[in-house]
């Protein structure tokens, strides 16, 4: 017991911050996974995906025709082609610069997140929206949406990741802005094209976000223990 407790009080203030927003993260996911089993979100998922139609026919997004293709480009970047051929590049690219652990932590991010989507889809296997024409092509079950918990998993963690070698705060809230703007952007352009209910890609965004967390930590860890063995040099 006593080396248990001397465990956890050696771990930085990193660590509990984390293990709390990976709990809260979880919490949240199991809430809405068991709302959206018993059906008690259907009326408001189906309450917002109409709310982003033409009252007068629902089959016709709201606004311009350019902005459905817009929604189609944005959703584009979390699909499984955008995020792969990105990931390889910078998996090349850490290990071509000797950083072996970091490209790990990169191929963690989609790699596993790909798998863990996956799995959860066929576990809830939940159908995709019918009131609307799809804006888009769609493959698999609709909860929670992979779209949303890989684009979340995959630009979180590597804009944490290239933040984490920046020392200017601004050139680092800019790169997390930009993370969490894609993120967001490809969530609310799944609803916008009618292939999910907003549920599924909330649901994406509290996994993706967790599992991005988890990786940063990795790979804070890998970072310190780099710096800790120079300075022992």
């Amino acid at each position: 017991m006593n080396g248990f407790l001397t465990w956890l009080g050696r771990r930085e203030i990193a660590f509990w911050i984390v293990l709390v927003l990976l709990t809260g993260s979880l919490w949240l996911f199991m809430s809405v996974a068991d709302e959206v089993m018993e059906g008690e979100t259907l009326e408001l998922d189906k309450s917002i995906l109409l709310s982003l139609r033409n009252p007068a026919d629902h089959e016709d997004p709201l606004g311009p025709p350019w902005l459905e293709q817009v929604g189609q480009d944005i959703t584009a970047l979390g699909g499984n082609t955008v995020l792969t051929l990105l990931s390889l590049w910078v998996i090349v690219f850490l290990l071509l610069v000797q950083k072996r652990k970091l490209a790990l932590v990169v191929l963690l991010a989609t790699g596993g997140a790909l798998i863990a989507s996956l799995m959860l889809k066929s576990g809830f296997d939940r159908a995709r929206p019918d009131l609307v024409t799809h804006g888009t092509q769609v493959y698999t079950s609709s909860f929670p949406s992979s779209h949303s918990m890989l684009s979340a998993s995959a630009y979180l963690t590597l804009g944490a990741l290239l933040a984490q070698f920046q020392t200017s705060r601004r050139v680092k809230a800019l790169i997390m802005f930009t993370s969490v703007l894609l993120t967001l952007l490809i969530g609310i352009s799944r609803i916008y094209l009618g292939v999910h209910w907003p549920t599924d890609v909330v649901a994406g965004w509290t996994v993706g976000a967790a599992w991005a967390l988890m990786c940063w930590y990795i790979s804070r860890q890998f970072v310190h223990q780099k710096i800790d063995s120079k300075l022992r040099e």
